[in-house]
């Protein structure tokens, strides 16, 4: 098996709740005792209602978020503080899909300056490399290099999406964090994206987290699955065995009461 690439170890996030006040403190667990482990080549699909914390763990992982106990380890460095030094590495290493295209993507920015942006804030390559680069980006998500001269508003949600992924990509990053990347896309769309992150995942060896409410959508693209309530893990294992034969009756109730808009069969 191979090393961890990203670890949460017994992570606790507390928040101060809005009924606090200057002589009685009340707080409230967004993560209590969360451990996760993330590898290259293998999918961590994390699921929950909302508010189960699924969220801040994503924000955990990508830095966005201090934890307020446990640690968090980059590939096998333990990390104390999200310092700028701390930040740029991670940006080496880990990169972000996020739920909306339509706003990850600057609208006054073509394709092609969207995915060089990277490239030109870390200082990768020449500027003949980063154009070759921007072209193998976009012939990675499926899009043709015409692409390349359109603003977002011009495209489709789908292909939107596809940028994103292909921007996320940029870097060479290690893992991609995916947090909700289909649901503000069209149901027929988002068999296509799913088909496309495992792909990506098995032709480039990524480590991916795919976050969702889904639990059915979080199987057909995770090798592992973690499944949360309340800030913590309530079930974890491999996708079959949770999906299958789940232990937890919170996971059961997911599988039960939430129905997958997702046709696993429907073709890319």
């Amino acid at each position: 098996m191979s090393q961890p690439i990203i670890e949460l170890q017994d992570v606790h996030v507390r928040f101060k709740t809005r009924t606090s006040g200057l002589f009685t403190k009340s707080y409230i667990d967004a993560l209590a005792g969360v451990s996760l482990t993330v590898r290259r080549g293998q999918t961590l699909g994390i699921v929950g209602e909302s508010g189960s914390g699924k969220s801040t763990a994503a924000k955990v992982l990508v830095g966005l978020q201090q934890p307020t106990a446990g640690q968090v380890v980059f590939a096998g460095e333990a990390v104390s503080s999200f310092t700028p030094g701390v930040r740029r590495r991670l940006g080496s290493i880990l990169s972000v899909v996020f739920q909306d295209p339509a706003t990850a993507l600057n609208a006054r920015m073509t394709v092609r300056d969207a995915l060089l942006d990277p490239m030109q804030v870390h200082h990768v390559g020449e500027p003949s490399h980063r154009e070759r680069r921007v072209k193998e980006l976009i012939g990675l998500v499926g899009l043709p290099t015409s692409a390349l001269d359109a603003f977002p508003a011009q495209l489709s949600g789908g292909q939107r999406q596809r940028v994103a992924i292909a921007r996320a990509l940029a870097l060479n990053p290690q893992v991609i964090v995916a947090d909700e990347p289909t649901s503000a896309l069209d149901v027929s769309v988002r068999a296509q994206i799913l088909n496309l992150l495992t792909d990506l995942k098995n032709e480039l060896n990524l480590g991916m987290v795919f976050i969702s409410h889904d639990i059915q959508t979080v199987r057909y693209l995770s090798d592992e699955i973690a499944v949360m309530n309340k800030g913590r893990v309530v079930e974890f294992g491999d996708a079959a065995r949770v999906f299958n034969d789940p232990a937890d009756p919170y996971t059961r109730s997911l599988l039960g009461a939430a129905p997958s808009l997702l046709n696993p069969h429907t073709p890319a």
